[in-house]
């Protein structure tokens, strides 16, 4: 997603960079984060960490999983667990969907960007994906150092 450059409360807060090459991202969707107000306080400064986290369906809820948000240092009494459960936002139809795509397809949801949108609310973009094979990786990384390889030979020859 492209920052608009006219808008000041667009804010990448924290990427997900390995999700791309250990999974083959089907379908990514939006959808809103239940957070504490020293948790808000926290991202407003960058404080996150998506990379080892997941998002799972449990009871009829979306979840994500094992995400970390760094404590707030000014929040001294109410403070907040920084790997806690945090609940997701989607529509019951969205919900439908995902549950229906992890248990009969085996697919995975993964956090993708944890971001501020344009009217300054908390958002996260999760991926429908399915796991890469060791062959697949090895395969991607061939396609992108062969990619980089072909733009320098044009740049120098053309």
């Amino acid at each position: 997603m492209a920052k608009p450059k006219d808008n000041p409360n667009y804010k990448v807060v924290a990427e997900n960079r390995r999700a791309r090459f250990d999974y083959a991202i089907e379908d990514d969707l939006e959808c809103g984060i239940v957070l504490e107000g020293s948790e808000v306080k926290s991202l407003r400064e960058g404080q996150a960490n998506i990379a080892e986290s997941y998002a799972a369906v449990e009871d009829g809820e979306l979840w994500l999983v094992n995400g970390y948000i760094a404590p707030y240092k000014q929040a001294k009494t109410f403070g907040h667990d920084e790997r806690r459960k945090r609940k997701l936002l989607v529509s019951k139809k969205e919900l439908a969907r995902l549950w229906s795509e992890t248990q009969r397809k085996g697919l995975t949801l993964v956090p993708l960007v944890l971001y501020f949108n344009h009217r300054g609310i908390a958002k996260l973009k999760i991926g429908i994906a399915k796991g890469k094979k060791i062959a697949d990786k090895r395969e991607t990384a061939a396609k992108r150092d062969w990619n980089r390889q072909k733009q320098r030979l044009l740049k120098e020859h053309g």
